[in-house]
């Protein structure tokens, strides 16, 4: 399935969602890897079964293999550090910030592409997820490699309409 046909799916409460989606897949804003790399991550990170073939099919053809597998890893990734650095903001128990999160990381060190296009991944798999910390974290670190705030204002307004596509499809069942 391409975002083309996920287009077709959606129903008419959710014309914007169609527009913004169309307008996403034509926007040439970001280097292809960047931006179909946020396809890829963001489709898996919302959940939806429908949302993550299209997003995966339409990237396939603009992706290496490492690349697509460092997509599906950031969302993997942060799918297990959303979860457990949303808690220790959260928690009022600051007691809970001080012990060692014994989590496996090592894909953020190595991810087999480009830190940058790795870390706008991950934020905007944070987005969805909800994680302030871990979306200051990626911002900084954007921030320290000289990216642009309007190349994260992208990164995180895709996976803002990926998240709305799933959202509407799973309205309309």
């Amino acid at each position: 399935m391409s975002i083309e046909a996920l287009r077709a799916r959606l129903p008419d409460f959710a014309k914007d969602v169609r527009l913004n989606l169309g307008t996403m897949a034509g926007d040439e804003q970001l280097p292809p890897q960047q931006k179909y790399g946020l396809f890829v991550a963001c489709g898996i990170a919302s959940r939806n079964a429908a949302v993550r073939a299209a997003m995966i099919a339409e990237s396939a053809p603009h992706l290496s293999d490492a690349a697509m597998a460092a997509a599906k890893a950031a969302a993997a990734m942060m799918a297990m550090n959303n979860v457990y650095y949303r808690f220790t903001h959260l928690v009022s128990n600051p007691v809970y910030k001080t012990l060692p999160a014994k989590l496996r990381m090592n894909v953020i060190a190595n991810p087999g592409v480009d830190k940058v296009d790795f870390e706008l991944w991950s934020m905007a798999v944070s987005a969805i997820n909800g994680c302030g910390m871990c979306m200051d974290s990626h911002a900084a670190q954007l921030e320290k490699h000289g990216v642009d705030p309007v190349v994260v204002q992208t990164s995180v307004r895709y996976a803002a309409i990926i998240q709305s596509a799933a959202a509407a499809l799973e309205a309309a069942e």
